[in-house]
């Protein structure tokens, strides 16, 4: 038996863990007692990682389709095959006819390259990662209040803030790890203020819960503003010398009034008052929540943003905000510039001067207009101008809410899927590319806390599968580009060279000291633990003046509840990575035992004067059309609401889209159908 310290590439927190080896198979993993991220706990999921590298549906050859059917075919006739087609639909439709889509999984290097095979070798900005159409929002909101779209914090510091505000995110079933933490902390003497609409495990544990309408979070905060300022709390020096736009915010704060907003939000104006002064008197305070959440609008997180430069719990050890991603490398593949509009490190496509670093070091010019979003192109199917699609470990097809991937793959004329699995998304490619898996290459990730770190090549690949990021660089090579990558260190050497924030990470001090945090360079061994310690380093924050409208759906007689889509509290049982290991799928899928069709949560209380009871069918009306389910009760979620997780397709497709697009919050009807 051997064992080595890895990564743990299921979810955004990185957990340390050592993958335990015998032979060429892996058959165990154990968390690290030293990693800061975990000391030593892991979810359930880390502890069973290894087991989808060994499920015996991998894909071990390409797969070409020829007469509707995918055969396996050899690597030469692969490439030769995408090479011919995509360099034909671009010349016959323009670099805009295609688009590369990878999921936020992918490693740094795959995405980096996949990005720059886009941009600087096919000429077209349509790059997306699979979750773009939440994430962006957070993105947008921390680059125009902080200036930097990640967490300001690490994880480590939790345990030293006074006040821990969650809001919008089941850390318990989401992110186990950092609920761990929130719980710790509050144990040690931290306060711990919940907000949200769902009534999880952690808010259970709250010393003040908010339970809001969905769609209220601006208001709330704004509410929270309001009485931070009116009460004299706010920290007038650090807003003073280190932001602007604050005589805007305190004007627009003038027409915020806590009891309207009370009402607004279904809680009591005394526990918003409180949860306020809380936070603003804390010495170190720290909000969380979760960037993939789907009804968290832009203005959300920019008015959570104002509030913490409001109390001044920006810049300091254990006072932050905390943007937690998910998935395990959604913060990285945002970084790499996996997005329509921004280039690697954010930077603009619209900026001709920041376009210019990229085309020295690249040798090409580069497109200056932002291209197709992965909404648009799933959902509305980019209005016919898409031909070409490439997805890097993405499965669309199973997993984007959004849309209707499956016909939107099938008006392409060419769709080039890499992944370890024939997902239902490679059913509708033309070339199939397999890839290696977790333990199986030598390549980084970058989790919520800004932390770069080696996943690190524990055994031999799977025979006939190569790393995602060789499978890239071929296919530019093959296009002509002159590309030298002989490892995916050098393609980290090159990124370092782009992206500033990562200039000191390399695979040699990468796999000391549990990785780096971005910003860092050579000489710093841990990189930056929390961002903007400096005050003298010129750092102006901006406020942003909160909106006074509500999100909230507009109920009525007819339509007395607010439907809510949403798939975050249960994501992970329709994972694909999941589905291959035979203890997590088990893990995952308790609920449909009961509920095999899936099923829509009511409040009991709901339930009983409906006259439905657990497990009963039910029919759902709105304005815009009619869908059937099976009632679950629970107490989590708020009385006059009612959730849909995104695998309940039948709802989705019938009742949560009108005219193609999507809406998060929907004024519906439940009735208990007929026997």
């Amino acid at each position: 038996m051997a064992h080595r310290l890895t990564t743990c590439t299921f979810c955004g927190v990185g957990c340390g863990l050592y993958l335990e080896t015998a032979g060429e198979r892996m058959v165990g993993a154990y968390p690290s007692m030293s990693h800061p991220a975990n000391r030593g706990r892991i979810c359930v999921r880390g502890w069973h990682v290894h087991e989808v590298a060994s499920s015996p549906d991998r894909l071990t050859r390409p797969l070409i389709r020829e007469g509707g059917e995918l055969r396996e075919a050899s690597w030469e006739e692969a490439f030769a095959t995408i090479v011919a087609r995509l360099g034909a639909i671009r010349e016959r439709h323009g670099p805009g006819a295609l688009a590369f889509l990878n999921s936020p999984r992918c490693s740094n290097e795959e995405t980096y390259l996949l990005q720059k095979l886009a941009r600087a070798v096919f000429g077209t900005n349509n790059v997306d990662h699979g979750t773009g159409v939440y994430t962006h929002n957070s993105i947008n909101a921390l680059l125009r209040t902080l200036g930097v779209a990640a967490s300001t914090n690490a994880l480590a510091e939790l345990a030293g803030a006074e006040v821990l505000v969650v809001d919008g995110v089941d850390l318990a079933r989401q992110l186990p790890t950092v609920g761990g933490l929130v719980l710790r902390a509050k144990l040690a003497g931290a306060r711990l203020i919940v907000i949200d609409t769902r009534r999880h495990r952690v808010a259970e544990s709250a010393d003040l819960f908010l339970q809001i309408r969905p769609g209220t979070e601006p208001l709330l905060y704004g509410a929270m503003a309001k009485v931070i300022a009116d009460r004299g709390l706010a920290n007038l020096t650090f807003i003073r010398n280190r932001c602007e736009g604050y005589a805007d915010f305190l004007a627009g704060l003038a027409e915020h009034d806590l009891l309207s907003a009370a009402e607004a939000c279904g809680v009591p104006a005394e526990s918003i008052e409180a949860a306020a002064v809380a936070y603003a008197r804390a010495r170190t305070a720290a909000i969380l929540y979760s960037t993939g959440i789907e009804a968290r609008s832009i203005e959300a997180v920019e008015a959570l943003a104002d509030l913490a430069l409001l109390a001044g719990h920006v810049g300091r050890e254990g006072s932050g905000i905390f943007a937690l991603t998910e998935h395990n490398n959604l913060q990285g593949v945002c970084d790499m510039g996996m997005m329509p509009d921004r280039l690697p490190g954010y930077v603009p496509v619209q900026s001709a001067e920041g376009r210019r670093r990229f085309e020295s070091a690249w040798q090409t010019r580069l497109p200056g207009e932002p291209g197709v979003a992965s909404r648009a192109l799933l959902r509305d199917r980019a209005q016919g101008r898409i031909k070409a699609v490439w997805l890097c470990r993405y499965d669309p097809v199973s997993t984007a809410f959004f849309g209707e991937a499956a016909r939107s793959l099938d008006d392409c004329e060419f769709v080039v899927v890499q992944h370890l699995f024939l997902t239902e998304t490679a059913r509708h490619a033309h070339v199939v590319l397999p890839t290696t898996a977790f333990g199986e290459e030598e390549v980084t990730f970058t989790n919520t806390e800004r932390r770069i770190q080696l996943a690190t090549r524990v055994v031999k690949p799977l025979e006939g599968t190569t790393p995602a990021w060789q499978q890239i660089a071929e296919t530019a090579r093959a296009l002509g580009a002159d590309w030298r990558y002989r490892s995916a260190g050098d393609v980290m050497r090159e990124i370092g060279e782009v992206v500033p924030a990562y200039s000191g990470a390399r695979y040699e001090n990468l796999a000391r000291d549990y990785g780096r945090q971005w910003p860092c360079t050579t000489d710093q061994p841990l990189g930056t633990p929390f961002l903007f310690a400096n005050a003298e380093a010129g750092e102006r924050f901006r406020f942003v003046p909160l909106p006074r409208r509500s999100g909230a759906c507009a109920t009525s007689a007819e339509f007395p509840l607010t439907l809510v889509f949403g798939h975050s509290a249960y994501y992970w049982n329709n994972n694909v990575l999941i589905q291959h290991s035979e203890t997590l799928k088990r893990e995952y899928r308790i609920l449909l035992l009961d509920y095999p069709a899936g099923f829509v949560e009511l409040h009991p209380e709901d339930a009983r004067a409906l006259g439905v009871r657990d497990g009963d069918a039910i029919r759902l009306s709105t304005a815009h059309g009619t869908a059937s389910s099976t009632a679950r009760l629970t107490g989590e979620v708020r009385q006059g609401t009612c959730f849909v997780p995104f695998f309940v397709r039948e709802v989705q497709q019938k009742i949560g889209f009108v005219n193609g697009h999507g809406a998060s919050l929907v004024p519906v009807r439940v009735e208990k159908e007929a026997e």
